[in-house]
């Protein structure tokens, strides 16, 4: 399984240098266009391998280039950061390869696709952040900063998942990751998805910042429980709300991706500094990749701050 992964890993490496070492070559590839099923579905390069009607859209190495993504995280590589050279634009664009074709960035056009990325991105910033008061740039600045947890209060072993998230011996399942992991059962959960054996070696997303990104960008597009949208999903306009979530305040958009990643452990808790710590990344981001923040929509749609989380804190993970 593993071997899989990594062989991926290599061959979508290997096909970014051939087509995409510089971004404008990216932008040239043609895409194969067929139709099945009476709907039209393309293919186009390295980063949109499979069939899809996605594919037929601009791909996030069209409108996202490596100047941007440095733009972002202008602090990562700075001395005082604690995952020096770990995190690049290389890494996000190979892990975000493998779900575009799913949607991640291609759903609607350019504008759309740059929104969700910003979205995704302003989560991942406020995770990784070590930014805080009067830090050089700006506290909005330091996103990557970490790759993992730098003083784990536990290992994060729970024991209720022994017989099928066994924690390994001598592993520890503290925050490592784009959108941190923490607990063996995710760890588990995650590599199950990824095919990657991460409950007995959960150190490999802090050693693979593809892998790291492709953890978070899985968690992006996963479902918590059936039923429930995926943050991909609340974001994009994907997800049409129950009556029992519109009565719980919960509708499309990036506050409800809030809830789908952290629950009540930032939803459903006022104005609070860590919801607004998110939502003032995300703002930056659009701001920063030329968006513009006044795209995001009304503050009812960038807030959870009065919405029903859609499960308990002890269902909800990387709070």
């Amino acid at each position: 399984m593993e071997a899989k992964w990594f062989l991926f890993l290599t061959m979508a490496l290997i096909l970014a240098l051939v087509n995409g070492d510089d971004e404008a070559s990216v932008s040239s590839v043609k895409p194969v266009v067929k139709t099945v099923k009476g709907q039209k579905v393309c293919q186009k390069g390295w980063e949109c391998k499979r069939f899809s009607k996605f594919c037929c859209n601009e791909t996030v190495s069209d409108y996202f280039e490596t100047y941007q993504f440095e733009n972002l995280f202008s602090k990562r590589n700075t001395p005082v950061a604690h995952a020096v050279g770990f995190w690049d634009y290389r890494s996000f664009i190979t892990a975000a390869a493998e779900y575009q074709p799913d949607g991640f960035g291609t759903t609607g056009g350019k504008f759309s696709g740059m929104k969700e990325v910003a979205a995704f991105l302003g989560h991942v910033g406020s995770k990784t952040s070590c930014g805080y008061g009067v830090a050089t740039g700006g506290p909005l600045a330091w996103g990557l900063c970490y790759s993992k947890e730098l003083s784990p209060e536990s290992d994060y072993c729970d024991d209720y998942y022994k017989l099928t998230y066994p924690c390994a011996p001598g592993a520890a399942y503290y925050g490592r990751g784009a959108l941190p992991i923490y607990w063996n059962y995710n760890y588990g959960k995650t590599g199950e998805a990824l095919k990657v054996d991460l409950l007995n070696h959960p150190e490999y997303i802090e050693q693979n910042a593809t892998l790291a990104f492709h953890a978070a960008i899985w968690k992006w597009m996963t479902p918590e429980k059936k039923h429930q949208p995926s943050a991909h999903d609340a974001f994009v306009g994907n997800w049409k709300p129950t009556k029992n979530d519109t009565l719980g305040k919960r509708v499309p958009g990036f506050g409800t991706t809030m809830n789908v990643l952290y629950g009540d452990g930032v939803c459903g808790q006022g104005d609070s500094d860590s919801m607004n710590n998110i939502i003032s990344h995300y703002l930056y981001y659009l701001d920063l990749m030329g968006v513009g923040r006044e795209e995001a929509g009304p503050h009812d749609v960038l807030s959870c701050a009065e919405q029903v989380p859609f499960n308990p804190s002890s269902s909800s993970s990387s709070t």
